[in-house]
């Protein structure tokens, strides 16, 4: 059985754009504190990750954590206000392998909002 997978959307706000070339990384954290990578990519011009991860490659139950390097990506990429905000970070718990995680973020260079959307 194929697991529902982890899908990441992430769009810049402040401009009004998808953060292409955005790095992001997935990791599963142990019950001992240890990290297990999933899955590491860039954004792509659809907005979102395009990984295996999505339809469900490496998924298990338990605690995930995903790192958005948004203060690299908004240097990179020109923002007119040096960013605030460096990696960020979105810690969150798969309890059914079945069900999909989408993981969408909408962000600035001050702020982000981050959410389980459908």
């Amino acid at each position: 059985m194929t697991a529902g997978g982890i899908s990441v959307h992430a769009v810049d706000v402040a401009r009004g754009r998808v953060a292409e070339g955005l790095s992001v990384r997935i990791e599963r954290i142990a019950p001992d504190g240890g990290r297990v990578l999933v899955a590491q990519g860039h954004i792509g011009p659809t907005g979102a990750l395009d990984h295996p991860v999505a339809q469900g490659a490496g998924v298990q139950a338990g605690e995930h954590e995903v790192l958005l390097e948004i203060g690299a990506w908004l240097r990179a990429t020109g923002s007119e206000a040096p960013p605030f905000l460096d990696i960020v970070p979105f810690r969150f718990r798969v309890f059914d392998v079945a069900q999909h995680y989408h993981l969408p973020i909408k962000f600035t260079p001050f702020g982000y909002s981050l959410y389980r959307g459908a």
